[in-house]
């Protein structure tokens, strides 16, 4: 006999049915994805993976205001579900009252709610795998290995709540990531890049990519820290410019503890952050950047509020023409700075006004100075002029004469995004970009430019390789 599956909306509508809160959200994530993976000229594994994920978020009447209790799991039947439930009524019955106290959302749907979960599966690949093959092929034959993953999810979301709410968002994530080496080990270098579908990935542009890399390594120039005329393509910036959304939570603005407060008290909203024609924005609806266009939160935090679920959400503006337009603004954060609701959203857009050509253009017009094309393990020094710290890898090349001439030894660096979009000497124009540091796991949608830095801090010499 067969047993039907419960479907998503079936799981929700039980969560709700179930709550004996006041109210109650449910979320359900059902994902699969696909991956390949290689080493050493060789495909090593892969596979397809299934997840149903439900969070309940509950709200109960308590003295002094309403609680929540918010509760997640891995569940794909009813009971299941109800466990779940049952854990979230209690959380929020035992709970303080919450700060970010609003009216839940209400009475929307979405006209596909009825309609069943998207997925992938290994097919993903049809046109990838044989061309990737090639490529170990290729690298066998010339002495060098090639590592690699590449990832494509498909998680279909589907919202629902006690007021009303019944809504669905279908997000396609995918990334791909290749480190090179040579055998004997002494060079290596790393090309990666984000796609919704695959269809758009080339493997053998993505080989050849590292093989060029792999041959400008092969002079060495041994270089003291110092400041560099620095190229940093678009990989880089979007790992800087992530760190500079993420930093831009208001309400920690509005208490004087980011490099977006205000001297004296409140945010610099409408103070000049970056230089004019710079441009940074999030859009749900950016072509090839798709991301959910309401708000999902699965619990409250200083840029997330559960009361904001199902929020509509639109094109932001963070900076426009150098001035600092918005922060991260819950519908709590938004009524302690007067500013207006501005949640997150799921990508991230650089622009500058006059930015033109190429990276290899950029790299043609410099007489001296670095290619860094990966940044890693960075991590924040000082909130306050959001410094960063990280360690450069798998490729710092050295330009003279509009030319690569070989490759230097890795280096830490210290810089601050926010000073960098005031100190760049040229930008490109803005392409699709992946940010190594943060794209795998936690944010792949972003387009941003290359950017030159005449005096980029390499604050001391690394050792890694």
């Amino acid at each position: 006999m067969t047993t039907l599956r419960t479907t998503p909306q079936q799981l929700v509508e039980h969560a709700l049915a179930s709550s004996t809160a006041d109210d109650c959200i449910a979320i359900v994530r059902d994902s699969t994805s696909a991956n390949l993976r290689w080493a050493n000229n060789t495909l090593t594994t892969n596979g397809v993976m299934t997840e149903v994920a439900v969070t309940v978020v509950s709200f109960a009447s308590v003295d002094g205001g309403v609680a929540t209790g918010s509760v997640s799991g891995s569940a794909s039947t009813t009971d299941q579900v109800a466990a779940l439930v049952e854990a979230a009524d209690a959380a929020a019955r035992a709970g303080s009252p919450a700060e970010d106290a609003a009216e839940l959302v209400a009475d929307r749907t979405s006209p596909d709610w009825d309609t069943e979960p998207e997925t992938t599966d290994i097919g993903v690949y049809d046109a990838f795998a044989p061309v990737l093959g090639d490529a170990f092929r290729e690298a066998t034959a010339e002495d060098r290995l090639l590592y690699g993953f590449v990832n494509h999810e498909v998680t279909t979301v589907y919202l629902g709540s006690s007021r009303g709410l019944r809504l669905r968002h279908v997000q396609p994530t995918g990334h791909y990531a290749c480190t090179g080496k040579d055998t004997s080990l002494t060079r290596s270098a790393w090309t990666g890049g984000a796609t919704r579908d695959f269809r758009d990935v080339d493997a053998a542009a993505m080989a050849a990519t590292v093989k060029q890399r792999l041959g400008w390594a092969e002079r060495r120039i041994d270089l003291a820290a110092g400041r560099y005329d620095t190229i940093l393509p678009p990989s880089s910036v979007a790992d800087l410019m992530i760190d500079a959304y993420w930093g831009a939570g208001a309400r920690v603005a509005h208490e004087g503890e980011s490099v977006y407060s205000r001297r004296g008290g409140g945010t610099r909203i409408g103070d000049k952050v970056a230089a004019p024609g710079v441009s940074l924005f999030s859009d749900p609806a950016y072509a090839g950047l798709e991301c959910s266009p309401f708000v999902i939160a699965g619990a409250s935090d200083n840029t997330d509020s559960v009361f904001d679920n199902g929020l509509a959400l639109e094109r932001t503006d963070w900076i426009q023409d150098g001035l600092l337009t918005g922060l991260l603004q819950t519908r709590h954060s938004a009524g302690m700075t007067g500013q207006p609701v501005t949640p997150m959203i799921d990508n991230l857009v650089l622009e500058v006004g006059d930015g033109a050509g190429t990276i290899d253009d950029m790299i043609a017009g410099t007489q001296r100075g670095l290619l860094l094309t990966c940044l890693w393990y960075i991590r924040e020094v000082d909130p306050q002029t959001m410094l960063l710290t990280g360690l450069t890898r798998d490729g710092v090349y050295v330009v003279e004469d509009g030319e690569i001439v070989g490759a230097a030894n890795n280096f830490r660096w210290n810089e601050s995004p926010i000073d960098l979009l005031n100190r760049f000497s040229a930008a490109t124009t803005s392409v699709p970009s992946f940010s190594r540091e943060w794209g795998d796991d936690y944010f792949s949608r972003t387009a941003t430019p290359a950017l030159r830095i005449p005096d980029f801090n390499m604050s001391s010499v690394s050792q890694g390789v």
